[in-house]
C-alpha cells in the first residue's frame, strides 16, 4: 500500500511539473524592471484592446517576451509595437499576439499549428494554453533561434520545423487551430485541409503592398466559413525562390 501511494505521489509530482514549468518561465528569467513592464503591457491590453479572456491575459503576463527579441531590443520588449528580429522579420505587437490567440479558442487539449515561428514568442503564448504546438519557420537561422528560445524558457510542448509553411505539417494533422503570423496572398489550401472539423484558422491575407486583412476560417465538415475581421500589416509569407 505504501509503495502504491508513493507511486501515485511520484506520478502526481511529474504531472505537476509537466504542466506548471512553463508558468514559471517569466519569474525564472526576469531581470530588474521586466516584471513591472509586463504588468503595464497587460494593463494596456485590457484597457485599450478587446482582450477580455482572463486566461490569455494571465499568459501574456507570464511569457518573458524580452527573451524572444534580440538583446539590443530587450529594453523595448514590452512596448505596444512589433520589433525587428532580423532577416526582414518581426515579432508581432503584443496586442496582435493576444488577439490572435484569443480568436483561436484553444484549451489544454488543443493541438495547434503555427506558421511563421519567428523568434518563438507566439508559439510560447500558444504553448501556455494548448496541449501541443507545432511551428514551421522557413528561415533556417530563425528556426534554430526559435527552438533555442523555446527550450531555454521551458516550453517542451512545442516542436519546431524548418520548412515551407505554405504546406503546413501534414504528418501531424489535423489541428484544432492554425495561427499564421505572416501575410499570404491567399489562404493556402494545404492549411485548410489540415484544419480539424470544428477548428479555426487565423491568417492575415493580402499583398505587402496593398491592404491586408486578418481572416478567420472555421471548418464544419467539408465546408469552410471565412470572416474578414480587420485591416492589418504583417510581413509577407516567405516562400522558396522559384528555380
Amino acid at each position: 500500500m505504501g509503495e502504491r501511494v508513493a507511486t501515485i505521489l511520484s506520478v502526481t509530482a511529474f504531472l505537476f511539473l509537466l504542466f506548471v514549468v512553463p508558468c514559471f518561465a517569466a519569474e525564472k528569467h526576469d531581470t530588474p524592471g521586466t516584471a513591472e513592464a509586463r504588468r503595464r503591457m497587460v494593463a494596456l491590453l485590457k484597457e485599450k484592446y478587446d482582450i477580455h479572456d482572463e486566461k490569455i491575459l494571465e499568459v501574456m503576463g507570464r511569457v518573458p517576451r524580452h527573451l524572444f527579441v534580440p538583446e539590443h531590443q530587450r529594453k523595448n520588449a514590452y512596448e505596444d509595437r512589433p520589433l525587428p528580429i532580423g532577416y526582414g522579420q518581426t515579432i508581432s505587437q503584443p496586442a496582435m499576439v493576444a488577439y490572435m490567440t484569443q480568436l483561436a479558442r484553444i484549451d489544454g487539449t488543443s493541438k495547434v499549428l503555427e506558421i511563421g515561428s519567428g523568434s518563438g514568442y507566439q508559439a510560447a503564448v500558444l504553448a501556455e494554453t494548448a496541449e501541443a504546438v507545432f511551428t514551421v519557420e522557413i528561415i533556417p537561422e530563425l528556426a534554430r533561434r526559435a527552438e533555442e528560445n523555446l527550450r531555454r524558457t521551458g516550453y517542451g510542448n512545442v516542436k519546431v520545423r524548418q520548412g515551407d509553411g505554405y504546406y503546413g505539417w501534414p504528418e501531424e494533422a489535423p489541428f484544432d487551430a492554425i495561427v499564421v503570423t505572416a501575410a499570404a496572398p491567399h489562404i493556402p489550401p494545404p492549411l485548410m485541409d489540415q484544419l480539424e472539423d470544428g477548428g479555426r484558422m487565423i491568417i492575415p491575407v493580402g499583398s505587402p503592398y496593398r491592404t491586408q486583412h486578418l481572416v478567420l476560417v472555421e471548418r464544419e465538415g467539408s465546408e469552410f466559413r471565412t470572416q474578414t475581421l480587420m485591416p492589418v500589416r504583417f510581413v509577407p509569407l516567405v516562400r522558396p525562390e522559384e528555380p
